[in-house]
């Protein structure tokens, strides 16, 4: 009779250890996703930040003056002279 409750014991013991092994894998499983986690947040923080910084700069490249600036330069283009335009009436 003493048999049957120490093979039982033992398969108990087996599974209550297997179960806390099985608890503290998952629990380190994820504190690891969790860290993965914040490293994505903080680097799509910093591409946020970085894109809001490149919108600027195009907006400030696109201005008047610097098309203007850029086809004077770049593509030799200048003004017409006043006696170069023509007014054509609908």
């Amino acid at each position: 009779m003493i048999r049957p409750l120490v093979i039982g014991g033992g398969v108990l013991a087996i599974a209550v250890i297997s179960s806390s092994v099985g608890v503290v894998y998952a629990k380190h499983q994820s504190r690891k996703l969790f860290v993965e986690l914040q490293d994505l947040r903080r680097e799509r923080d910093m591409l946020d930040v970085e894109w809001g910084q490149l919108q600027l700069e195009q907006g400030a490249l696109t201005t008047h003056g610097q098309v203007e600036q850029a086809a004077r330069g770049r593509l030799d283009m200048v003004s017409p002279a006043p006696e170069d335009i023509v007014i054509v009436d609908p």
